[in-house]
Formats: structure tokens, C-alpha cells, sequence
């Protein structure tokens, strides 16, 4: 049957416009495409052809207070590999393991590694050696997306004078990129773990640039250069510090390899650190480019603990150097003068109980408060902390701060050991398990009284100015001090003459230095079941102090022998400053 030429032309009309309809959507698709969204499909090509690669920015230089280098940056070497997945990552870190020392460790760190960040080429040396950069690079055919590019990496020139002190950097870690410090932050980066690095890691991580590859569909590198305009990384302005290197450089030489202890110098007006130094040392440049396992399980596991910060991590008696403390307190209620004597004199012990002995065994005789410092008589200290009595000796010890932490712009300082009453004893002894003749030990430093360095050179700050202890600073910022001495001017000027007779005809006499006037107190600290741990703390000039050093050497004999190491650093500073000054002058 036939259909009408009206159906015929009427069903024409409607494919016709069934088709204009579909070219009209066909271009409004290429116009949006092309047109429209041109850009938005541009960057998608891009994309998928161009790979980021982040530039290291270099780290902050750390300078000390004279323009000597504690930290810089030295060139180094970058490994990373651009992959679409992680089976793909595995099978090329199994060929590099043939070629170049990678084992299933370190494969493991770079995959989680690219895991944190699948969008930049996975990082599989930090800091390469030239070796191996030599051996991909004759090799880079079998390894099409490799990248091996320069970057900065951190150097310490005193390494291991300055371990304790600056710290080391590494790589960030999944922890740490769960925390608010460090967002923004990439796998892969560099920053600080410890000391100044890690307490000024804001002020001196630097900005990171980056540039762009051209790859192909398999991922292959096919351009590395020009492909588009790099966005240079920026260095953070220096860092400059309080340090003297110098001075810190002799402590390293004085511990050498044998002696464990710490060294901490302050000024003594506005808490400026000249020096912190912790024996036995270790080599912080080992650090950089992520620490040798062997190397890292050989620090740790050293009875000798040389990552412990002794300066401000170490706990020690302080023994005599804290007889200040129990002068002051006894000043402070009234109780003695510089010329008060006790009712028994010393003849090498006191009993209280049982007897306490004397360091001396033939005994000082009847002496005045001044003359027990220079001579560091025992029992004149135990009669004294029986008169302040325990509960006004462990009150007073709090106000004086041997319960707190300094303050120091340093990570991880601890808090020293002091009792805040007498609780304290109930809970480790028992109520029946002590008395209090405990006070006669907490007296002359030792029993449940342990300090660190610091703490004790905090201390002395006040006995060496005003009576106002100073804020320990490594970077200089406007001095904070705190009158915790509570003393007339008078006595403390008392205080300050005991102390020079310590140097001068006490026990301390043999470390004098002629024509520097030096103020201080030897200690000898018992810490059974090892030998004798000995302290110096004092200052210099005695007149007009410039440096408050406070030492301890562990199992180092007598006080004596710390004072002499103590005077010989005061004056290796004194006369660089005397130097200096005269060459500024000229």
C-alpha cells in the first residue's frame, strides 16, 4: 500500500529535524569541549602528561653569636621515581636492589612513602652517594621514570661538639604529619627531631619549589627540561644564636672520648647559653639522609647513652654546689649570718641518730657560715637544715626552682627531682619508712635532691648578679629574670665573697687562674653503686661575672678536678672576648 506524499514529507520533516537536533547537540558538545572548557580539558592533558617534582628549599644557616657556622647546607643528591602504582613502584625498587643497596626495608619506607603522597615521584634516596648516582645514571635506560636531581642537604661542621645542642634533621613522619605543627607538610621532607633544629624547625625550613617532567602513557621521562616554568624554592633568613663556638668547641676537647658529663655556660644577666655540651658525643652528620640502622642501634643500645642530653636531661646529686641553696634559705628566715657559728663543731661527723660524716675527716673545728663554704663543711650544713627544719627546706627549695624546668628554648628539657612536702617520702618509703634526718642529706645535696646542669647554672645566675635567676636563651630575645633569692644586698655581697674564697683558699683552690678572680662551689656527689660524680658551678670575673658555667663529670673523682676543667673554659672565653674586643677597638 502506497503512503500519501503528505506522510511522506511529514515523516521527512521529522528525521530531518531528529538530525539537526542531534548535529546541534554534536556541536554544543565540541563547542563546550573546545570552547567553553577548553582550559579545564587542557589541564587535564597536562596533567596526564606533565609530572610535579618538588625542589628542596634549603634550611635556615644557624650562625653563633660571633658569625661562626653551626649548621649549613651543603649539595647533595635526590633518587625519586615516577609510578602509577604501587605494584609498579615494587617491581622497579626490586631492579634497583640488584644494582645499588636497597634492601626490603628501606623498599617498604619508600612505599609507604608513596603512599602518603601519591601524586609526586616516590622518594627512594634522600641523600644519595655519588657511587650510586654514578651507577643509575650509566644505568637509566632500564629505569625510564627515574628523576636523580641535586638538593640541599644539612651539614654541622662541629658535628659532634654541637650534638646535644642543635640536634639533628630527618624525615617527617606519618605521626608527625597527623599534627598541626606540621601541616602542610609532604612526605619525604626534611625537618628538625631534636635541639635547635626541632625547636626552630618554622624559622627554618625552607620553601619549596618545584618543576615538571614530560611523560608519556607508561610514565616514561621523555622531557625533563623546559617543559614549563620552574617555581624556584627560597632559603628562611639565618638563624643566629647565643652560642659560642669557640667555647663550646674546647668543652668536645676536654671530654674527648674517655669522660661522660655535661657542660652548660649562661650569661649571667639575660640567660644568653654560650655553650651546652653533653659527653659522650655522637656524630650528627650520620643523621642526614635518614641515620644507618647499624649506626642508630649502636647509640641506643650504649650503656653509655650518648643521646641522652646530659646538660638538660641528666638528673644528678648536686651535692655541695646546692649548700648556696641552704645558706640562702637560712638567710632568707632569719637564721644565720656570714658569721654565725654552730653549737657543735665540726671533728669529721655529726650524729643525728646515727653518725653523719664530714668530707673531711679531721673535722673544720668552730667556723663561721663564710668559712663553711670555702671549706664545704658538712656537719655546719646539717646543723643548719635541722634549724630551717624539713617542711621550711622543701617549701623553700620549691620557691627557689629546683622543682621546675628552666625555660630554655630547647625541646625536651626534664624537670629536676626535689620534694614538694613531705608526702613525698610517705609514698615512696612508706609512713614509717623514713624520719626526718633526711633533711641533713637534702641539706648538702644529696638524698631525694637531683638536678640537672642547667638548672644549677640557672641558680647561680641569681648568686652571680642580683639575686633574679635567668630564663636560659639560645636565641637572644629580651631577657627574662625572676628574683627567687629573697636576700638583702648585704648578704647576698656575703654570699658572693664565700664563694670567691672557695677559689681563692678553699676547695677549689688548686683551679685559680692568675689574674682572673673566680667565684664558685666544688661538689662531690655520691651515686652508689658508682665512684664519685664531681661538680663545679660558679662564675667570672668574680667582680663583674660575664659566664656562669656549671660542670659535671660522672665518675670523675673530686669537685677540684671539675673546677679546674671549669676555670679553664672561663678563661678561654674571657680572654676571646678581651681579644675580640680589642680588635674591634683597633
Amino acid at each position: 500500500m502506497a503512503l500519501h506524499p503528505n506522510t511522506v514529507q511529514r515523516r521527512a520533516r521529522v528525521a530531518r529535524g531528529i538530525i539537526a537536533l542531534v548535529f546541534a547537540g554534536l556541536g554544543g558538545g565540541f563547542f563546550r569541549a573546545q570552547v567553553l572548557q577548553n582550559a579545564e580539558y587542557r589541564l587535564q592533558a597536562e596533567t596526564n602528561r606533565l609530572r610535579e617534582v618538588p625542589l628542596p628549599g634549603a634550611r635556615g644557616i644557624i650562625y653563633d653569636r660571633n658569625g661562626a657556622i653551626l649548621a649549613e647546607n651543603l649539595p647533595g643528591y635526590k633518587v625519586s621515581v615516577i609510578t602509577p602504582t604501587t605494584d609498579s613502584l615494587r617491581v622497579t625498587l626490586k631492579a634497583l636492589a640488584r644494582i645499588v643497596p636497597l634492601d626490603s626495608l628501606d623498599q617498604e619506607q619508600v612505599v609507604r612513602r608513596f603512599r602518603r603522597a601519591p601524586t609526586r615521584p616516590a622518594e627512594i634516596f634522600t641523600d644519595a652517594s655519588f657511587e650510586v648516582v654514578s651507577i643509575l645514571e650509566e644505568r637509566r635506560v632500564e629505569f625510564p621514570g627515574l628523576i636523580i636531581q641535586s638538593a640541599p642537604k644539612r651539614y654541622y661542621p662541629d658535628a659532634r661538639a654541637v650534638a646535644a645542642l642543635m640536634g639533628y634533621t630527618g624525615e617527617v613522619s606519618e605521626e608527625e604529619l597527623t599534627k598541626p605543627r606540621f601541616e602542610g607538610y609532604k612526605a619525604g621532607q626534611q625537618v628538625g627531631k631534636a635541639g635547635i633544629e626541632l625547636a626552630y624547625e618554622d624559622q627554618l625550613r625552607g620553601r619549596e619549589g618545584r618543576r615538571f617532567v614530560e611523560v608519556d602513557a607508561r610514565n616514561r621521562v621523555v622531557r625533563d627540561n623546559g617543559v614549563r616554568e620552574e617555581e624556584q624554592p627560597e632559603a628562611p633568613p639565618p638563624l643566629r644564636t647565643n652560642i659560642d663556638l669557640d667555647l663550646q668547641r674546647y668543652a668536645h676537647e676536654y671530654f674527648g672520648d674517655s669522660l661522660r658529663g655535661a657542660v652548660v655556660a649562661l650569661e649571667p644577666r639575660t640567660g644568653g647559653v654560650l655553650a651546652l655540651y653533653s659527653a659522650p658525643a655522637y656524630d650528627i652528620n650520620r643523621f642526614i639522609g635518614g641515620v644507618p640502622r647499624a649506626y642508630f642501634d649502636s647509640l641506643n643500645t650504649d650503656v653509655h647513652t650518648p643521646m641522652l642530653n646530659r646538660a638538660l636531661q641528666g638528673i644528678y646529686p648536686p651535692a655541695s654546689t646546692f649548700k648556696l641553696a641552704t645558706a640562702v634559705l637560712g638567710m632568707q628566715l632569719g637564721l644565720v649570718t656570714m658569721e654565725t657559728r654552730m653549737p657543735t663543731p665540726c671533728t669529721g661527723g655529726y650524729y643525728y641518730g646515727r653518725v653523719f660524716k664530714c668530707w673531711d675527716k679531721k673535722g673544720h673545728g668552730d667556723i663561721t657560715l663564710a668559712q663553711a663554704i670555702a671549706k664545704s663543711c658538712d656537719v655546719y650544713f646539717y646543723q643548719l637544715g635541722l634549724r630551717i627544719g624539713l617542711e621550711r627546706m622543701l617549701a623553700g627549695g620549691v620557691s627557689l626552682g629546683f622543682r621546675e624546668r628552666t625555660g630554655i628554648d630547647l625541646p625536651n628539657e626534664v624537670r629536676s627531682r626535689w620534694p614538694e612536702n613531705t608526702s613525698y617520702f610517705d609514698k615512696t618509703y612508706g609512713p614509717r619508712g623514713w624520719n626526718k634526718s633526711v633533711v641533713l642529706s637534702l641539706a648538702i645535696g644529696q638524698a631525694n635532691n637531683a638536678q640537672t646542669p642547667l638548672n644549677m647554672a640557672r641558680f647561680y645566675t641569681a648568686l652571680a648578679t642580683d639575686g633574679a635567676a635567668a630564663t636560659p636563651q639560645i636565641v637572644a630575645r629580651a631577657p627574662e629574670r625572676k628574683d627567687i633569692l629573697g636576700i638583702t644586698p648585704e648578704q647576698l655581697q656575703g654570699i658572693q665573697l664565700a664563694l670567691a674564697d672557695v677559689v681563692s683558699r678553699g676547695t677549689a683552690a688548686g683551679a685559680q687562674i692568675q689574674g682572673l678572680t673566680i667565684a664558685g662551689k666544688t661538689g662531690t656527689a655520691q651515686v652508689p653503686p658508682l665512684k664519685d660524680f664531681a661538680w663545679f658551678v660558679g662564675y667570672a670575673p668574680a667582680d663583674a661575672p660575664r659566664i656562669v658555667l656549671a660542670i659535671v663529670v660522672e665518675e670523675g673523682l673530686h669537685g677540684s678536678a671539675a673546677a679546674r676543667v671549669a676555670t679553664k673554659l672561663m678563661e678561654r672565653y674571657l680572654k676571646q672576648r678581651l681579644t675580640m674586643s680589642a680588635v674591634t677597638n683597633d
